[in-house]
């Protein structure tokens, strides 16, 4: 019989950190670069790639600038519908690491943070619903979707419901800053 591995602290938030700082590092070289505009040259099938970084904090400025580089010269409806099914990938992806093993490691930091009077107010029903819809605004933003996804995972949502509302949410962003730049 194995000995048991012991886990270390924070294992997962640790390598999410360390993914992080490296793409940071590597996110403005020439190689990235050329990645990014190779996304570019595949159409619809680009507009869905550059749907899933679009998503988050890291990645939204090169994705954006290859949905923008799409949408001059395909169909931005189509770049839109399609970016938006890349970006329901991208935020499922962090939703699933929101609710699984990253918020367990981090729960007795939330719970020290929730006993703050302030956070005592989201807890009462009248703002039960609060969580969730502002989550939603978040993710229906131009803005980064981590802290959307984040207050969308707290909720009570199932993850079914959650894909099908952020492909609305991110699909009508998407369209309407596609839209925006060619006006």
């Amino acid at each position: 019989m194995k000995p048991k591995q012991k886990k270390w602290a924070y294992q997962n938030t640790i390598l999410v950190l360390i993914s992080i700082g490296l793409f940071i590092l590597l996110a403005d070289t020439p190689a990235a670069k050329l990645v990014i505009e190779h996304i570019g040259s595949y159409g619809y099938l680009g507009s869905f790639i550059a749907g899933i970084f679009f998503v988050s904090t890291f990645t939204v400025a090169p994705s954006g600038a290859v949905l923008f580089h799409l949408a001059e010269q395909y169909n931005p409806i189509l770049i839109a519908l399609t970016a938006g099914a890349g970006g329901v990938i991208g935020d499922l992806l962090i939703f699933r690491f929101v609710r699984g093993d990253a918020f367990a490691e981090l729960s007795p930091i939330l719970d020290r943070i929730k006993r703050r009077p302030v956070f005592a107010l989201f807890k009462s029903p009248y703002f039960g619903w609060f969580t969730p819809v502002l989550g939603a605004l978040i993710i229906a933003s131009p803005l980064p979707d981590e802290a959307g996804i984040g207050l969308m995972g707290l909720s009570k949502i199932r993850e079914w419901q959650f894909m099908l509302l952020t492909y609305v949410l991110n699909t009508t962003g998407i369209l309407i800053i596609v839209l925006l730049t060619q006006a």
